[in-house]
């Protein structure tokens, strides 16, 4: 694996949030090839020691696994804690998750959760570490939205909501940080084979455009804060797409392919309430 990074300006040491798989796995390992230490930051402790493990076999790079949910009021202080005495080079908010659905009908708590997770947690953070980068002049933020956050997008509609939080904050610290010798930039995947993907419960092989996977998407988002871009969309097509599309087209377009899946459901539980009820 090339490495990407300068672990001078970026490390000793890089925390990464949602690390346990997916793009956040796929970053932590771009990372120890590029001679990073790790700390690794989700709820699953177990996903998170093997992905430590992997990068200390693979790259003789050290880790530190942090369990916390970072939903939870609490999470700061654990991380606090594990990296009060690392000297740390870069911060990588990548944690989050899809709410599939139409919005009236989902949880109110689930719909806050997200908002937790990728609102408060992200600028608890940013915050946090930021200051510490800025103190050392020279170092990185990297923040993963999504091109959903680019315009609304119907059936996940409070996901992009909260993506679009994340990518105008990174785009606004990117101006702000520049001149302190701190990178900023945020990557917008499109469809990427990960947990969430299979969260949406959409078909790979029906959609439009083959999904990128995440060691590709990871790659291009550490590649993009190495030049210091403002923001970058994972995949030439995405980009070209993101670039010509009007916001209205794309609201639309996706609209009509995350609901096809949605009117199956509803169908189905539909005739399954009327298999219930007429004994048919």
């Amino acid at each position: 694996m090339r490495p990407i990074l300068d672990k001078h300006r970026f490390g000793p040491w890089a925390v990464v949030t949602g690390s346990s798989s997916g793009i956040g796995k796929a970053i932590a390992r771009h990372l120890g090839s590029s001679g990073i230490n790790v700390v690794l930051v989700a709820r699953r402790e177990a996903e998170l020691e093997r992905v430590g493990a992997e990068l200390t076999r693979d790259f003789s790079v050290d880790y530190r696994v942090v369990q916390a949910d970072l939903s939870a009021p609490s999470f700061f202080d654990e991380v606090e804690r594990a990296t009060r005495e690392l000297d740390v080079g870069l911060i990588v908010g990548n944690a989050g998750f899809a709410s599939p659905g139409e919005f009236l009908t989902l949880e109110r708590e689930e719909l806050l959760r997200a908002v937790r997770l990728k609102v408060d947690a992200n600028l608890t953070l940013v915050h946090h570490f930021g200051r510490r980068l800025v103190a050392r002049k020279r170092g990185g933020i990297l923040l993963v939205s999504s091109i959903g956050g680019l315009a609304g997008v119907p059936y996940v509609a409070h996901t992009a909501g909260v993506e679009a939080y994340v990518l105008n904050l990174g785009e606004g610290l990117h101006v702000e940080l520049e001149p302190r010798g701190v990178h900023v930039t945020v990557l917008m995947p499109g469809p990427t084979l990960t947990e969430s993907m299979a969260k949406m419960g959409v078909d790979p092989s029906d959609m439009p455009l083959k999904p990128m996977s995440a060691e590709r998407c990871a790659a291009e988002g550490l590649s993009a804060l190495a030049r210091n871009r403002a923001t970058h969309v994972a995949g030439r097509v995405n980009r070209i797409m993101a670039k010509l599309m009007p916001r209205a087209v794309a609201t639309s377009m996706m609209g009509a392919m995350i609901g096809k899946k949605f009117a199956h459901e509803s169908l189905a539980n539909s005739r399954g309430a009327t298999r219930a009820l007429t004994g048919k």
